[in-house]
C-alpha cells in the first residue's frame, strides 16, 4: 500500500508542477490574433484589405465562412483524430516514428493540427527532439484554453501559404481572387497541399510543384472516398492559378477611416454603389477644374449618423491625393453662419424676420465687409443668411459671444483650430471662417441641423449604429427648423429648378462657403435624411482666384444629392418634421436687432463650468443658486424646464444626475442668454 501512496503523491506533485508551469509560462496565443483587416460595405461587399505592419497578409479565419468540404478534407489528410485527441495524437506519433525508422529518414513528424499553431506561435530554427517536446507541451496548453473550433481557426489563420501569405483567407484571396466560402475540388486540394511545402508549391512561382502537390492530395482524397473518379480527374485537369490577385483596394480613404486602429474585420456603414459613383464624379469634376484640384465628399445618414460615402480625394494620382481631405482642417468660410443664427434664435436675440443692419461696422481693429464689397442696409435675418452677408453674421456672433460659440462647436464634436498661439482666444473672425474645421466635423454640425439640433459623432462601423453614444444639444429643435427653412429658400445653382417644382427631387437646405483668398470652396447641406458636405480646392492650400463655394462646390452638392437618392432611397423618409414649412414671424423685441441691447447676463454658473453635485464631507451637496442681471426679474430654465424659486425667493437647482446641461435666463422683454455646464458627482 505504501507504493500506492507514493504513486498518488507523485501524481499530485506532478499535477501541481504542471499547473504552476502552465500558469507561469502560458502560450503566446495573442500573437496569432494579430491579423490583417478586411473592410466591407454595409452589405458585406469587400472594399479594402490592410496588411500587417511587416507586410504580411493574415486574416482571421471563421469556420462558418469556410467551405465545409475543405475542412473535412483537411482533417482527413492532416489530423483524422483532431476532434478526439487532447493535443497530441500518440497513435499517429508512434506510426510516424516507426515509418521514419524504417525509411532511415524523417517521413512524417506526427504533428497534429494543434501542434502546428503551437510551433507557429514560437518558431524554432531546428526540428530537434527538444523542439518537438516543446510543441507537445504548448499543444496541450492550447487544448486547455481553447475549444476545438478555436484551435482549428487559429491554425487556419496562421498556417503559411507561401511568401507573405498566412492563413486560408489570405491564400484564397491571393490565388483565387475571392473568399474561401465556396471552393472547387482543385482549389480545395491546392489549399491543403500548400502548407505542407509552401515555398516549393507556390503556384505563382513554382506551378509544377503546385500541380504535383495538388494532385497528390487529389489522389489521397479520391482514395478516401471524398472525390469520385470523375471529379478527381476534373481536379487534376484544372489549371494551376498562374498569377496572384490583388487584395481589394476600394474606397481607399473611407475604408481607412472605418478601420481606425482596430485589428479585426469591419463591416462599415458605407454603401459601395454610392461610394464608387461619387468617386467617379469627384474625379471627373476635378479633371474639369484643373490639374491641381482635389475634391472631397461626405454623405451621412442623419438618423443613424452612418457615413454612407466618403471620398477623401478625387484621385490619388493627383497632388495631395494620398491625403484624406475629409479629415484635414481647412477654413470653413461662411458654412458656420447658420449655427451662429441658430444660437441667436435660441437666446431670443433674433428671429428669421428680425431686421438687422448690413452697414459698415468696426469692431475694435476688425472691420468685416461683404464678399461683393456692397452693403444692403436694413435686411431680414433670413435674407442675411441666404445671401451670406458678413456684417450681420459678425454682429450676431458679437451678441452671442465668439468664445461661447467656439465652445458650443467643440462640445458638438467640431473643434475650431485657431491659428497662431495655442492659447489664442476665438474672435469675431470665426463667423467668416477664421478657424480650421474638417469636412467630417462640418458633417457632424449639419447632421445636427437636420436632427433637431442634436449633435452626435459620425459612425463608420455598421455594428455600432445602434450603440449608445455621446450627444450634445447644439440648438433647439425649433431653431434648427427655422434655419432649415431659411436655407431651403437659398437660390439654387444655375440651371437647377427649385426642388418644390421638380418631381421626385429633394428640397435641399444648403450653405456655401469660400475661405479667404479663394483657398477652399465649400457646400454643405441637409437633404431630407442626409447631410452632405463638399470641399473643392488644392491640397497644398494654394489660392484659386474666382473659385467660390457657389461656383465650384454647390453644383457638386446637388449632383451628390441626386446620386444619393438614387442609391439610398427617399430623402424624405426622415427629418420630415424639420422639412415642413412653418413661417416664423418676429414680434415685439425681436422685430429689430439692436446691436447695443444686451440679453440677460448669467453671472453664475459661468459658461462651461464643471459643478460638483456629489457628497461633501459625507453630506449631499447644497442646491446651486443661479445669479444674473438684466432688465427686470429673470426667469430661469434648465434644458428648457423652468426653475422655481426656493423659500427665500432665489432660483435654486438640485441636479438629479451627472451630465451636461443648458442653463438659460430670460428677461421680461424676451431677451435670453444661455450657458452650458457639466455636472459631476
Amino acid at each position: 500500500m505504501i507504493w500506492l501512496k507514493r504513486l498518488a503523491v507523485l501524481i499530485i506533485a506532478s499535477l501541481v508542477v504542471i499547473f504552476v508551469l502552465d500558469k507561469l509560462f502560458p502560450p503566446p496565443i495573442e500573437r496569432g490574433r494579430v491579423v490583417s483587416v478586411m473592410v466591407t460595405d454595409r452589405d458585406d461587399r469587400p472594399l479594402r484589405a490592410f496588411p500587417l505592419s511587416n507586410g504580411t497578409w493574415r486574416f482571421a479565419a471563421d469556420l462558418d465562412e469556410i467551405d465545409p468540404i475543405f475542412i473535412e478534407g483537411l482533417l482527413e489528410v492532416e489530423d483524422k483524430r483532431f476532434w478526439s485527441h487532447g493535443g497530441t495524437d500518440w497513435v499517429g506519433m508512434a506510426r510516424a516514428v516507426i515509418s521514419s525508422a524504417q525509411a532511415g529518414r524523417v517521413v512524417s513528424g506526427g504533428s497534429t493540427i494543434t501542434m502546428q499553431p503551437a510551433r507557429l506561435l514560437e518558431p524554432r530554427p531546428n526540428r530537434t527532439v527538444g523542439a518537438k517536446l516543446a510543441e507537445i507541451w504548448r499543444a496541450h496548453q492550447l487544448e486547455w484554453r481553447l475549444s476545438k473550433r478555436e484551435i482549428l481557426e487559429l491554425y487556419l489563420t496562421m498556417t503559411p501559404y507561401g511568401g507573405n501569405l498566412e492563413g486560408i483567407r489570405a491564400a484564397s484571396w491571393r490565388y483565387f481572387g475571392r473568399a474561401p466560402d465556396r471552393l472547387s475540388d482543385d482549389q480545395i486540394a491546392l489549399l491543403i497541399a500548400l502548407p505542407q511545402s509552401p515555398e516549393v508549391r507556390r503556384p505563382d512561382l513554382r506551378p509544377e510543384g503546385a500541380r504535383l502537390g495538388r494532385d497528390e492530395i487529389v489522389a489521397k482524397l479520391e482514395r478516401l472516398g471524398y472525390f469520385p473518379e470523375h471529379r478527381a480527374n476534373e481536379a487534376r485537369a484544372a489549371q494551376i492559378p498562374g498569377r496572384r490577385y490583388t487584395f481589394p483596394a476600394r474606397a481607399w480613404h473611407a475604408s481607412a477611416s472605418a478601420a481606425g486602429e482596430r485589428r479585426a474585420d469591419i463591416r462599415s456603414t458605407l454603401d459601395s454603389g454610392l461610394q464608387a459613383e461619387l468617386e467617379q464624379i469627384a474625379k471627373r469634376r476635378a479633371e474639369e477644374m484643373g490639374d491641381e484640384v482635389q475634391v472631397s465628399i461626405l454623405v451621412v445618414d442623419i438618423p443613424t449618423r452612418a457615413v454612407r460615402a466618403a471620398v477623401g480625394s478625387a484621385d490619388r494620382g493627383r497632388p495631395g491625393g494620398w491625403l484624406d481631405l475629409t479629415a484635414q482642417a481647412r477654413s470653413p468660410g461662411s458654412t458656420l453662419k447658420p449655427f451662429i443664427y441658430a444660437l441667436a434664435f435660441d437666446d431670443g436675440s433674433a428671429a428669421p424676420s428680425t431686421r438687422i443692419a448690413d452697414l459698415p461696422k468696426r469692431f475694435a481693429a476688425y472691420q468685416p465687409e461683404n464678399f461683393d464689397r456692397l452693403f444692403r442696409g436694413d435686411v431680414r435675418v433670413s435674407e442675411a443668411l441666404q445671401h451670406s452677408l458678413n456684417v450681420p453674421a459678425v454682429l450676431m456672433l458679437d451678441r452671442i459671444g465668439p468664445q461661447r460659440f467656439a465652445a458650443a462647436l467643440t462640445l458638438s464634436g467640431a473643434h475650431p483650430r485657431i491659428s497662431g498661439a495655442a492659447r489664442k482666444e476665438p474672435g469675431l473672425a470665426l463667423a467668416l471662417g477664421g478657424a480650421g474645421l474638417t469636412a467630417q466635423e462640418l458633417a457632424v454640425l449639419y447632421a445636427a441641423l437636420g436632427d433637431g439640433g442634436i449633435a452626435r459623432p459620425l459612425v463608420w462601423d455598421a455594428d455600432s449604429v445602434d450603440a449608445p453614444t455621446r450627444t450634445y444639444r447644439l440648438m433647439s429643435a425649433e431653431s434648427a427648423e427655422k434655419i432649415v427653412d431659411i436655407l431651403k429658400d437659398t437660390p439654387a445653382p444655375a440651371g437647377r429648378m427649385p426642388a418644390k417644382l421638380t418631381a421626385n427631387a429633394p428640397e435641399i437646405a444648403f450653405k456655401t462657403g469660400t475661405s479667404y483668398g479663394y483657398r477652399d470652396a465649400w457646400a454643405a447641406g441637409v437633404a431630407g435624411a442626409y447631410a452632405i458636405v463638399i470641399w473643392v480646392g488644392r491640397a497644398d492650400g494654394a489660392p484659386r482666384p474666382g473659385e467660390t463655394g457657389r461656383k465650384a462646390a454647390l453644383p457638386l452638392l446637388f449632383e451628390t444629392a441626386d446620386r444619393a437618392i438614387h442609391h439610398l432611397g427617399d430623402f424624405n423618409r426622415a427629418s420630415a418634421k424639420l422639412l415642413r414649412r412653418r413661417p416664423a414671424q418676429a414680434q415685439g423685441a425681436l422685430a429689430e436687432f439692436d446691436g447695443d441691447a444686451r440679453p440677460a447676463e448669467i453671472l453664475f454658473p459661468p459658461s462651461n463650468a464643471e459643478l460638483w453635485a456629489g457628497k461633501v464631507d459625507g453630506e449631499l451637496a447644497r442646491p446651486f443658486v443661479f445669479a444674473g442681471r438684466g432688465e427686470g426679474e429673470l426667469r430661469w430654465y434648465v434644458d428648457g424646464v423652468p426653475i422655481s424659486p426656493d423659500d427665500g425667493g432665489l432660483p435654486s437647482w438640485q441636479p438629479e444626475r451627472a451630465g451636461f446641461y443648458q442653463i438659460s435666463a430670460i428677461d421680461p422683454s424676451g431677451r435670453a442668454n444661455s450657458v452650458n455646464v457639466r455636472v459631476l458627482d
